[in-house]
């Protein structure tokens, strides 16, 4: 194992977020089995007043989540010059057979973290938390999840051995071979960049229904899932190209190096950070809404809303900066 001062915290936090996600699952049996805000028994009050310090820990683990893939990542990349054949996070991630499975777990966690938060803050705006049995039903999804990126995060992170010989970016993002990621290499960029900009407009179109019924709510939850699909295509096939001005450089983990200026961060934290948002939004319009939050919610929904077609809008002018700037003169 590589002690590194970022390794030991992510292992620190993956273990400790299991550990608590464990207990307060059991938490959350018990909370769906007997939750009963009629009732006024000592079971049910003594029952309310835990959820206040359930949620105050399952917050701290949900923020140390989001923080948890930016640093995996990082770390990933920092870690590259260790392992022969690496160049960037793609070498480092491929020096370990659990390196990618940790990051797609990751990236789940991050997504459920979000998505917990919105409707933990969204829950608290009800008189009579009407939204608990729903928030803690969720729980029991995140918590298994957070013990399968603890036992995958520590498995990387013991296999790595230094001197590892890896691969890097240059075979993986190859439309030289039969994979997916070499399909989304080989898509023409000026494909990808219409993809994504007819994408976005449907996706903002569908914005604007959102907080308006339970089918546009849906429908901009559906789109948000094919707009993050056809962005992250978009950087893979075009916007790389044009960030490092090589034609044949598809990396989207490069971006996240000091050398570029860590362009990638600030690319796909609004993507990212859009998506999850617009993924909260989908979901609260979808759902019957409580009598308690009847005149608030609406209101809640648009500014979601709003703060998830920022975020779209941000990466979408990141990345048209991107290709203006650039030097790079694609053909065909």
């Amino acid at each position: 194992m590589i002690l590194h001062p970022p390794v030991l915290a992510l292992v620190v936090v993956a273990v400790i977020s299991a550990a608590l996600l464990g207990w307060a699952g059991l938490f959350a049996v018990r909370l769906l089995r007997t939750w009963d805000l009629s009732s006024g028994a000592q079971s049910q009050i003594d029952l309310e007043k835990r959820t206040y310090f359930v949620a105050i820990i399952l917050r701290f683990v949900a923020v140390a989540q989001l923080g948890a893939l930016a640093l995996f990542v990082f770390n990933a990349d920092r870690m590259a010059p260790m392992f022969v054949g690496a160049m960037c996070a793609v070498g480092s991630l491929n020096a370990s057979v659990y390196g990618f499975p940790a990051l797609w777990a990751k990236i789940a966690l991050f997504f459920g973290a979000a998505l917990w938060l919105v409707l933990d803050m969204v829950d608290a705006k009800g008189r009579d938390y009407p939204l608990t049995p729903l928030k803690y039903s969720l729980l029991l999804v995140i918590a298994p999840l957070t013990f399968v990126d603890a036992g995958l995060t520590l498995a990387y992170f013991l296999d790595l051995q230094p001197d590892t010989l890896t691969s890097c970016c240059g075979k993986l993002f190859t439309s030289e071979r039969p994979t997916i990621t070499a399909e989304l290499a080989g898509l023409a960029p000026k494909t990808a960049l219409a993809l994504l900009g007819a994408t976005f407009l449907a996706t903002v179109g569908a914005a604007a229904l959102a907080p308006r019924s339970r089918w546009g709510a849906g429908l901009y939850g559906a789109l948000a899932v094919v707009f993050l699909g056809v962005a992250l295509t978009a950087v893979i096939s075009a916007i790389s190209l044009y960030v490092y001005e090589h034609p044949h450089h598809h990396c989207p983990f490069c971006l996240l190096k000091r050398e570029y200026g860590y362009f990638g961060f600030a690319l796909y934290t609004p993507l990212f950070g859009g998506a999850a948002l617009a993924f909260a939004t989908s979901a609260l319009g979808v759902m019957p809404a409580p009598a308690s939050l009847g005149a608030r919610l609406p209101a809640i929904r648009r500014r979601l809303t709003l703060w998830s077609v920022a975020g779209f809008a941000l990466f979408v002018a990141l990345a048209i900066w991107a290709v203006a700037r650039s030097a790079l003169v694609l053909s065909g």
